[in-house]
């Protein structure tokens, strides 16, 4: 059965912090998949609990690729319209994911990790020589994953605040006119295009230059979809891991207990990220919209073939169904089933380097600062605004 109300105006309101919306949990436990009305595209349903929004993320009668077609609800003026890693279904998806897996086996993984690692101990010789007051995000938070994913991908690190500054206007809300948006991702396009003929005149062993080869060499991928695909994983490598660096040392300079706890037994540094992946809200409202094929059953109601679907992760992480207090960070929780990277077919090809590039940040952050404080008052700590991601301007400490 459907309900009779109106669908309710989203996003809820601008976030505020790091505070999940009050709104969820009241829908989690009495209209767990609601209608939602969204800014562009119309209405659609919103799964907020663990169970519906894992099989909303795993079955496949839930299509990414129709939205290609069709001006689907979303909160961004931007329509999705280009072939790539979350916008296409199996097999489509599976082709496109193996070109790139290579890049994040095991043993990549840890040679990242340990260019990681160097990048991080430089970073933080630079944050000590400055002294106190430090700014975490500038001085760790964002040029981390930048150097990271330059690294992998094979981009220049001297060409970081172009890109950055594209990322950050494209992947925007109302930060932004929506001219400001779609211009954004145009020159990210141009740029990656740029890019991919000078792979061609020089090859090289980076990802980027896998990929070209197996354009041009194998014909496995389009050229469209060898440029949309380089610039999903600029910008996937860097928003969501640079904003949690800075977010995770909020949350933990801001939790004397669950800070000292760690400190003390740094072999928590493991579960403790993986909590904080939990714990932490890292998006400002629902995630790619999905199509249903036919009609499904969800969440108490049917959805009908045609109806657009969103899933609220943080929201499903919050699940008292699933995790015991889910409102509290617990470093020792066992089992963690938390979605922070997905479920299912499209569950986050570069998962495992997250993971390895936020416990580099936060252990090293603690070890070489036993006594880092939080240099502000939280109440003047700045957030970013009309954005998709959760993150702080400037994270201030002392040591």
């Amino acid at each position: 059965m459907r309900p009779t109300r109106a669908a309710c105006p989203y996003p809820f309101r601008e976030p505020t912090a790091l505070a999940l919306e009050p709104e969820y949990a009241h829908l989690r436990e009495h209209e767990p998949l609601s209608r939602i009305s969204l800014p562009h595209g119309g209405d659609a349903w919103l799964a907020l609990r663990h169970e519906d929004v894992r099989t909303v993320l795993s079955d496949p009668r839930f299509s990414r690729a129709a939205l290609l077609t069709r001006d689907v609800p979303r909160i961004s003026p931007r329509r999705l319209t280009d072939p790539t890693l979350h916008t296409v279904d199996p097999p489509e998806h599976n082709r496109l994911r193996r070109l790139v897996s290579a890049a994040f086996s095991p043993r990549q993984v840890e040679r990242l990790t340990g260019y990681a690692q160097r990048v991080t101990d430089g970073l933080l010789d630079a944050v000590e020589e400055q002294g106190p007051p430090a700014d975490l995000v500038a001085g760790l938070a964002l040029p981390l994953p930048v150097a990271v994913i330059c690294e992998m991908l094979g981009v220049p690190v001297a060409d970081r605040d172009r890109f950055t500054g594209w990322i950050d206007v494209a992947l925007a809300t109302t930060a932004f006119s929506s001219e400001e948006i779609h211009a954004a991702f145009t020159r990210l396009k141009d740029y990656l295009a740029e890019l991919v003929a000078a792979r061609r005149r020089e090859p090289s062993d980076d990802l980027l230059g896998a990929l070209v080869q197996a354009r041009d060499t194998e014909g496995r991928l389009s050229e469209d979809e060898l440029v949309v695909l380089g610039v999903t994983l600029l910008y996937a490598g860097l928003e969501t891991t640079s904003n949690h660096i800075g977010n995770f040392a909020y949350v933990l300079l801001t939790r004397p207990d669950a800070l000292a706890a760690l400190r003390a037994d740094p072999d928590l540094l493991d579960g403790a990220v993986e909590e904080l992946l939990r714990y932490t809200p890292i998006v400002t409202s629902a995630g790619f919209t999905r199509i249903a094929l036919e009609d499904v059953p969800l969440g108490g109601v049917v959805v009908r073939a045609g109806d657009a679907v969103m899933v609220q992760i943080d929201a499903a992480n919050r699940d008292e169904r699933v995790f015991d207090r889910p409102d509290e960070l617990d470093l020792t929780r066992r089992p963690n089933p938390h979605l922070a990277f997905g479920f299912g077919p499209h569950y986050c090809v570069a998962a495992q380097l997250a993971k390895a590039e936020l416990r580099v940040a936060v252990g090293s952050l603690l070890r070489r600062f036993p006594r880092l404080r939080l240099a502000a008052r939280e109440e003047e700590l700045s957030w970013r605004s009309g954005r998709m991601v959760r993150g702080l301007d400037r994270l201030p400490v002392a040591w």
